[in-house]
């Protein structure tokens, strides 16, 4: 696929170009929409009333911590309850460029921008006013999601009253992009124009075109993606450092159990320790690619025959029905579902949580919600990602994608319902996404020192895959 460039000039934004057609006449449920306007006091007040072992003033700080690196995320998870029917928001994986903004009901008639403008405004713009930043335009650059980036430089084109350039940096092709001294340029009709500041939707292997060490504010660095927010493996070495920084205070990240720094020919040995039911992921994907389900032999023997870019995997217990869960050293955990159709099936879904860093602390701009293709039920038979998958990207070929929006759930007056969620569980969510945010964004100061420069023999002790290290582009 061609890089393209195109400029957005102030006044720009078009609300049918940035919204899928679904949600552009849905209204946000009223439930959803309080949630919206809770400040973190009361969330803390609601939180630790429901959960007294969790220490108030530890969550408050968490809530108003400012991020250093990581600036926006998502999170998706998923609703699951306990053998005793305790229900629980876990953590699946955090991204650190969520698409989202695009499947936003809106709040009232007058809102135009929905999530766009809260994050640009509250969250971008304080940064390139925050940093001192070398002379240049600013700029979008982008990999996929064509609908939700235009949308983000028409809504920075429109506040910053500046003309900003949208730039497709796709993976494997030639590229607009250059980093010279540091500064990114955009190669234009024959000239390099500088980039003080570029806002990221870099999805693909964003280390490999995009230096870690930067004078261009890239809003989040690709020390972001290494440290957590597209290193599964690094990601869940954050949550445990950062669950034993916090057991204290009563909080803690929950997710599946993880085995991790696992080589191929380890697998089916980790399989059987979870009763032949598990989740194996390679590391460094996204957007539903190299996620593999298992729960069967034929399932199994499948995954062992595909070959693999890295060399490292991660394995984590299966969540499905309560009858075919992984059993774990926790115990079981099943999906709730979504509530019975009028045929009485039930479909897995996740969440996803989208937030943003601003000087205040944390604050959500969207949510949305994916259901499965196939109902959840009592055995387990077939193709297993059918029934437990939610993503809805489609990969078409190199650089190219569709979305299956026929399994999207918007926060609007209809969909919400069939969710079977509350007040509570969103509030649960956004403090679960906020937590994974803050445990990533701690890695990612780990990983570089007092100088700015990337501690790469730390990293390799942590991620030692050859594949993934000799990609990086210092």
């Amino acid at each position: 696929m061609q890089n393209e460039i195109e400029v957005f000039k102030p006044d720009g934004f078009e609300v049918e170009k940035h919204f899928y057609p679904k949600s552009l006449n849905s209204h946000l449920h009223s439930m959803v929409g309080h949630f919206f306007t809770l400040n973190h006091d009361r969330i803390v007040n609601r939180y630790v009333h429901l959960n007294p072992q969790v220490c108030p003033k530890a969550l408050s700080e968490i809530l108003k911590y400012q991020s250093s690196n990581f600036h926006w995320g998502g999170a998706d998870l998923f609703y699951v309850a306990t053998e005793m029917g305790n229900r629980k928001m876990v953590v699946l994986e955090t991204n650190s460029c969520p698409s989202g903004q695009k499947s936003m009901p809106a709040a009232s008639e007058s809102d135009e921008y929905r999530g766009y403008k809260g994050l640009i405004e509250n969250s971008f713009i304080p940064l390139l006013k925050k940093k001192r930043l070398p002379s240049g335009k600013l700029a979008v650059i982008y990999d996929k999601n064509y609908m939700e980036t235009s949308g983000y430089a028409a809504t920075i084109a429109d506040i910053t009253g500046e003309e900003v350039l949208l730039v497709s940096h796709y993976h494997g092709s030639d590229s607009l992009i250059s980093f010279i001294d540091g500064v990114m340029h955009v190669e234009k009709d024959g000239e390099k124009i500088p980039i003080r500041a570029a806002f990221r939707y870099v999805t693909q292997k964003p280390w490999n075109r995009i230096p870690i060490e930067t004078k261009t504010l890239i809003y989040n660095p690709t020390l972001v993606c290494l440290s957590g927010g597209r290193n599964k493996l690094l990601a869940n070495k954050a949550y445990e450092l950062f669950n034993s920084e916090i057991a204290e205070s009563g909080l803690e990240i929950l997710m599946p159990e993880t085995i991790k720094d696992v080589s191929k020919l380890e697998i089916p040995l980790w399989v059987k320790k979870f009763g032949g039911k598990a989740v194996v992921k390679n590391p460094y994907s996204n957007a539903g690619q190299g996620v593999y389900t298992i729960t069967s032999e034929s399932e199994l023997d499948d995954f062992m025959k595909l070959e693999h870019d890295y060399d490292q995997f991660i394995v984590q217990s299966l969540i499905g029905h309560y009858d075919w869960s992984s059993t774990t050293s926790a115990g079981k955990y099943f999906h709730i579902g979504t509530i019975p159709n009028k045929k009485g099936k039930t479909f897995i879904a996740d969440l996803r949580v989208l937030v943003y860093s601003t000087p205040k602390g944390f604050f959500p701009c969207a949510i949305y919600a994916r259901r499965a293709k196939s109902a959840l039920e009592p055995t387990i038979e077939g193709n297993s990602w059918e029934v437990l998958g939610t993503n809805l990207s489609e990969k078409l070929g190199d650089n190219k994608w569709s979305s299956d929006t026929s399994r999207l759930l918007l926060m609007d007056r209809k969909d919400f319902n069939t969710l079977g969620i509350g007040t509570d569980d969103l509030i649960e969510a956004y403090i679960q996404t906020v937590l994974t945010i803050v445990a990533i964004d701690k890695m990612s100061l780990n990983l570089i020192n007092k100088k700015g420069n990337f501690r790469k023999k730390l990293f390799k002790s942590l991620d030692n895959d050859k594949s993934l290290i000799n990609e990086i582009m210092i």
